[in-house]
C-alpha cells in the first residue's frame, strides 16, 4: 500500500482514482498539473490539485509515489515526456493492474493502465507506461515495449514485437510473429498481416499504409 499522487485531472485521471480507490490497496492523497495548467479550482474529487514544478517540497520521493495514467496524445510521446520528468524528481511509479485482467505473473512495468477483462497470455513481457483498455488479447511470447496504448477489443496474436510510441485501434487485429514498428498507428478494425514501418499509419483489412505521417500527430 502506497499513498498515490495521480498527474492529470481529466478523464484519465478521474477514471484512475476510480480504479484505485475500488480495486487496489493504495490511497490517492492528490492530483497534479503543471502550474501554467493549474484550475482555478484547486480541487478534484474532494482532494487538493498541487502543481508538479515544486510538488517535492510538500510530497518529496520518500513519501509519495505517482501515477500518471495519461491519453495517448501526440502518440504517446506527450505521456511519455511526463513519465519521464516524474522519473527525473526521484519518484517512485505505481502500476494499475485490474483484478478482472488474466494475467500469468507476466513482467510488467511502471506506470501502466491495464483494465478490466485483458487477457494477457504467458511469456509475454510489457515496459513501461502502456496503457491497455478493457478487452484485449495480448497473446503469448510477445513483447510490448514502452509508451505504447491499446484500446479495446484489439487482438495481438503470439511471437509479436510492439515498438515504443504505436496506438492500436478499437478491434485491430496483428497476426503472429510480426513487429510494429515505433509511431505506428494501426486504425480502427485493422487487420495488420506483415511488419510496419516507423511512424506510419495503417488501415484497412488487410491493412494498407497511409501517406500521412504520425510524427506530427
Amino acid at each position: 500500500m502506497a499513498d498515490i499522487i495521480i498527474f492529470g485531472v481529466q478523464d484519465f485521471a478521474e477514471l484512475a482514482h476510480f480504479y484505485l480507490e475500488n480495486d487496489s490497496p493504495h490511497k490517492v492523497i492528490a492530483f497534479s498539473v503543471h502550474e501554467k495548467y493549474m484550475p482555478e479550482k484547486r480541487e478534484f474529487k474532494g482532494l487538493p490539485i498541487l502543481p508538479f514544478d515544486d510538488i517535492e517540497k510538500k510530497y518529496p520521493p520518500s513519501k509519495v509515489k505517482f501515477f500518471a495514467p495519461m491519453a495517448p496524445n501526440k502518440m504517446n510521446q506527450l505521456r511519455a515526456d511526463v513519465y519521464h520528468q516524474i522519473k527525473a524528481k526521484g519518484y517512485e511509479m505505481i502500476s494499475y493492474i485490474s483484478s478482472k485482467a488474466t494475467t500469468f505473473k507476466n513482467k510488467i512495468g511502471d506506470n501502466c493502465f491495464i483494465l478490466e477483462d485483458n487477457t494477457i497470455q504467458p511469456f509475454t513481457e510489457i515496459g513501461n507506461n502502456v496503457v491497455l483498455w478493457s478487452g484485449n488479447h495480448i497473446g503469448h511470447h510477445g513483447v510490448i515495449k514502452d509508451h505504447v496504448t491499446f484500446t479495446s477489443h484489439v487482438v495481438l496474436s503470439g511471437h509479436c514485437v510492439i515498438e515504443p510510441y504505436t496506438f492500436f485501434g478499437v478491434n485491430a487485429s496483428i497476426r503472429d510473429g510480426l513487429t510494429i514498428a515505433e509511431g505506428t498507428f494501426v486504425a480502427m478494425a485493422a487487420c495488420i498481416t506483415r511488419n510496419t514501418e516507423p511512424w506510419s499509419m495503417y488501415k484497412g483489412n488487410p491493412a494498407v499504409k497511409s501517406e500521412a505521417s504520425t510524427k506530427n500527430m
